[in-house]
């Protein structure tokens, strides 16, 4: 579901589903074949297909709810096909940014208080976007970005750093995420 709740702006959903596809695809030919690459290559063309159209100021089509949860199934059918083959979870990480960004909004509304049920705006992408005013595609290629180079960080060193790996660049994504508190308060005066 988390899935469900980034989806907020244009090219988030997109570019995200990208970059996961694109490291899925990445460990399926270089480090452990898991699935067909046709179950990879698929979604990773629908995505840039429907980029073309949703990558924009003025979006002309929207994944809603059908689209992102459709994606998100898809994606994690591959994560587990992979978790399964490998008998590791560490491929979870390439939900990294989604995961924290979705969890800290989860525990930052616990405080608060808040019915987690009831919509917000409280992920760090809709601060961005919607208070602080960053342009939508700015923020989707950050999260793509980001995305990216914590999926190719846990390829490249989790041979020599095993689980440290995660436990670090988990880290490192809260620390950014308390940067959404700055934000706020700048958005308040």
């Amino acid at each position: 579901n988390a899935y469900n709740f980034m989806d907020g702006i244009n090219g988030i959903t997109g570019l995200y589903s990208i970059a996961v596809l694109v490291s899925l695809g990445w460990v399926n030919e270089y480090v452990q074949a898991f699935t067909s690459a046709d179950f990879i290559v698929y979604p990773l063309l629908a995505s840039l297909v429907f980029l073309f159209f949703n990558f924009r100021k003025r979006a002309k089509c929207f994944a809603g709810d059908v689209g992102s949860v459709g994606i998100a199934f898809w994606v994690v059918t591959l994560l587990l096909l992979l978790i399964i083959r490998t008998q590791d979870l560490i491929w979870l990480g390439f939900l990294m940014v989604y995961g924290v960004d979705a969890v800290c909004t989860i525990l930052h509304r616990l405080y608060l208080k808040q019915n987690i049920m009831e919509a917000h705006r409280l992920h760090f992408y809709q601060i961005m976007a919607n208070e602080r005013k960053m342009p939508h595609r700015l923020v989707s290629v950050i999260y793509f970005v980001a995305q990216l180079v914590c999926s190719a960080l846990l390829i490249a060193l989790y041979p020599v750093m095993g689980w440290w790996i995660f436990i670090i660049l988990a880290l490192i994504l809260m620390g950014f995420y308390t940067l959404k508190f700055g934000m706020m308060k700048k958005v308040s005066q």
